[in-house]
């Protein structure tokens, strides 16, 4: 187990090779509040009080605010907008609710010790860290805690049951999951959960929950990756709870392919469609 850990971290270390320097006009700093690590990025002409709470994705055993700093600050900048990525724990050091706990410390950190407004708080996460934008939404509804602004979802992982069609259908073609690195969701499921924890718990599993009266959300995910239908059946059981979403499909695209950002026009578009669709929700102009 402990050589396929470090496979499947080197498999997500990996994918941030594609990082360079960070886009200009934006500063990069590490932030520690509350208990928490994390690091910011702040565009040079980012709106003020603007934030963007960004949770990286990694099948919550790997990545990191370093392997996802260039993608989240290629957002923060296109939005014009602070980028706070949150240094979550990971499992198996670490098994479930830990990162969701921490997800939730650091929104309330924005909120009660920062005193940003939720209207002008959004959500940003890419595969596992999606799926946890929408679980620390789904734990503030239940808290009593106000709703962010937004919820940007990229590739999102949504059903540690696993019960979607594509990921047998896109195996082939996923390059991450389905190809030669040794990346296994069930395996990943078993290292996250411990024994006896409900995988169709709304918490653990959002796909699963009652969605209605979550803030609107944007869905991106590739046309060739394992978890497109995790994407979009949530986008089908959001709007059927009365939840405004936009959905695109990138065709032929990998998962999480907003990592490119920089590099190719597809992560180029994605980024720039979410920085126009957030930044109304934000109550920034233009």
């Amino acid at each position: 187990m402990t050589d396929w850990l470090a496979l499947c971290r080197e498999a997500v270390e990996d994918v941030s090779g594609v990082l360079e320097e960070l886009p200009t006009r934006v500063e990069r700093e590490p932030v520690v509040g509350d208990g928490e690590g994390g690091d910011e990025t702040t565009a040079v002409d980012a709106a003020a009080e603007r934030v963007l709470l960004c949770l990286h994705g990694g099948g919550f055993i790997g990545g990191s605010v370093y392997t996802h700093r260039k993608m989240f600050a290629h957002l923060a900048k296109s939005v014009g907008a602070r980028a706070l990525s949150v240094d979550y724990r990971r499992t198996p050091e670490h098994q479930y609710p830990a990162p969701h706990d921490d997800a939730m410390t650091a929104f309330e950190w924005l909120l009660d010790t920062v005193g940003i407004g939720p209207q002008h708080i959004a959500f940003a996460g890419d595969s596992a860290g999606a799926g946890l934008a929408v679980t620390t939404a789904l734990r503030a509804r239940a808290e009593g805690r106000p709703q962010p602004a937004a919820l940007m979802l990229l590739s999102p992982w949504v059903d540690l049951a696993a019960t979607a069609p594509s990921l047998t259908a896109n195996r082939d073609s996923d390059v991450l999951f389905g190809g030669p690195t040794p990346m296994n969701v069930e395996a990943l499921v078993s290292m996250v959960l411990p024994a006896g924890i409900d995988r169709t718990d709304p918490l653990v599993s959002p796909l699963y929950a009652e969605l209605s009266g979550l803030p609107p959300a944007y869905v991106q995910v590739g046309g060739a990756e394992m978890l497109l239908d995790d994407a979009r059946r949530f986008a089908e059981r959001a709007r059927a709870a009365g939840v405004k979403v936009e959905l695109d499909v990138y065709d032929d695209q990998q998962h999480t392919f907003q990592m490119m950002a920089g590099r190719a026009p597809e992560a180029d578009d994605a980024i720039d469609r979410l920085a126009q669709w957030v930044r109304p929700h934000l109550g920034i102009a233009g």
